[in-house]
């Protein structure tokens, strides 16, 4: 029996990974997050292949990925904010898979990738974060519109879990 993937795209700090390890838990799947293989495959953080690399070096890497993850099955997958958007990875992914948009509101996106806590965004390192997030968010729009949005503002990584099985499974 076939196990199609679930695919997690969207912005930066929408959910991804925090809802993607429940979603995987919950229907006995494997998690992997692409920017985690990537960190590990490269042997640099992310940021350092950023500055050291570039970015189109990475983006090669998200696309080497992309390959590689739909030759399985069985899988949620938590791609980095980029990694859908290119054409290659979409079509690679959406081939055996299905694909969820993760959306929050810029000042919640915001919010959350300015915690103490949070990862290093390299595309944040400007002088106006959350002006840099509205124009991101409007340039991607258009690519995120592709696939079925899930809402995460305001709701627990637990609803949105509950959101997405019920979609899946129907």
């Amino acid at each position: 029996m076939s196990r199609p993937n679930l695919i997690l795209t969207g912005f930066m700090a929408t959910g991804k990974t925090t809802v993607g390890k429940l979603l995987a838990e919950q229907l006995s799947y494997t998690f992997v997050d692409t920017d985690e293989l990537i960190v590990k495959k490269a042997k640099m953080s992310v940021a350092n292949i950023f500055r050291e690399k570039g970015e189109a070096f990475f983006r090669k890497l998200e696309s080497d990925m992309a390959l590689e993850l739909s030759q399985k099955e069985g899988f949620v997958i938590s791609t980095g904010g980029g990694f859908m958007l290119n054409p290659v990875n979409k079509a690679a992914l959406n081939e055996k898979g299905h694909v969820f948009c993760l959306v929050a509101t810029a000042q919640e996106i915001f919010s959350r990738a300015s915690k103490p806590s949070a990862i290093k965004r390299p595309l944040l390192e400007t002088a106006n974060p959350l002006q840099r997030i509205e124009e991101l968010m409007k340039e991607r729009e258009s690519a995120y519109g592709d696939f079925t949005q899930i809402s995460t503002s305001g709701k627990t990584p637990e609803e949105v879990v509950f959101d997405i099985v019920g979609r899946f499974k129907a």
